[in-house]
């Protein structure tokens, strides 16, 4: 007879019947998640001091995952905004840029026209 491999990692059935409870009625247990039994085990067996540092633990992970998505909202909420006023900023900027430039364009060709017509009396006579 050939002899089979023995992995430590999977459970013999004495393992298993004796990891999982029976119900009252003889019948098949109730499922049991891994998350109620750690939970049923720290409700048990945990100290303040273990409460205390699962309550630290969890409390910088939620501050620090809601801080995150904060940032970001936060961040995406001033680029918004500040591109909205940098748009009206620009906008007035343009105007105002554009009514100096043709003032100065007015005033330029108003001069040059004066000097122009001088010069043409000037060689009239």
């Amino acid at each position: 007879m050939s002899q089979a491999s023995f992995d430590a990692s999977i459970p013999v059935l004495t393992e298993v019947l004796k990891a999982e409870p029976v119900s009252d009625d003889g019948g098949a247990p109730p499922p049991v998640s891994a998350a109620a039994e750690l939970e049923a085990d720290a409700i048990d067996g945990w100290t303040e001091a273990e409460w205390a540092v699962m309550e630290h633990r969890l409390s910088v992970r939620i501050m620090h995952q809601l801080q995150s998505r904060v940032d970001f909202v936060l961040e995406q909420r001033i680029k918004d905004s500040m591109a909205e006023v940098l748009s009206h900023a620009l906008h007035d900027l343009t105007n105002e840029i554009r009514i100096g430039l043709h003032d100065t364009i007015e005033k330029i060709v108003s001069r040059a026209v004066a000097q122009e017509l001088t010069h043409l009396q000037a060689q009239k006579k």
